[in-house]
């Protein structure tokens, strides 16, 4: 991810990165993502969507 400062549109405050959990199909896993530290908006950037999301999304539903 690069430098860029992302501002939460919600609250119009700086977003920070933070310990993001996530569980899918009864599989948790983390990650370190930005989050707003008023509302915990938090922002998924589309790598990350489109590639370690999908696939751990694949894996989970071939078992």
């Amino acid at each position: 991810m690069s430098d860029e400062k992302l501002i939460c549109m919600r609250c119009d405050k700086e977003m920070v990165p933070e310990k993001t959990n996530f569980l899918y199909m009864k599989f948790a896993f983390n990650y370190d993502l930005p989050r707003c530290p008023q509302c915990g908006q938090v922002y998924i950037p589309e790598e990350l969507v489109a590639g370690k999301m999908a696939s751990v999304e694949l894996e989970l539903e071939e078992k």
